[in-house]
């Protein structure tokens, strides 16, 4: 992977990596939510809320359709988003795993290059 793609994904996942952020697309994950409901949700200000929602829009998983004074925002890469959110979920099989069990594999792996070198 070239140096300026590996630079797009990471500030790509940097956008997901904030607590508040990953609700605002859980709730987006429902359906198209405007600033003033996700207040009314979230445990944070208006402001916080809309600074949250520019770095979202900035990455390009998020858009918003204006209704007047309003901003009503949705989730512009659903696949991705739901992909993403798929991947940190306490169920999935990768954060499921033990310290033991990574452990394990990382020496196997280990072994198994060692004899494709030997």
């Amino acid at each position: 992977m070239d140096p300026e793609r590996a630079y797009e994904r990471a500030e790509l996942l940097k956008a997901f990596a904030h607590p508040t952020r990953l609700q605002i697309l859980g709730e987006l994950r429902k359906g198209t939510r405007c600033v003033t409901d996700m207040e009314d949700i979230l445990p944070v200000t208006q402001v916080n809320i809309s600074q949250h929602l520019t770095v979202l829009r900035n990455a390009k998983l998020v858009d918003f359709a204006q209704d007047g004074a309003v901003r009503c925002y949705y989730l512009s890469r659903p696949k991705l988003v739901e992909g993403v959110l798929a991947l940190i979920t306490v169920d999935h099989p990768v954060i499921r795993k033990t310290k033991e069990q990574i452990d394990r594999e990382k020496a196997k792996g280990a072994k198994e290059r060692v004899a494709v070198r030997g």
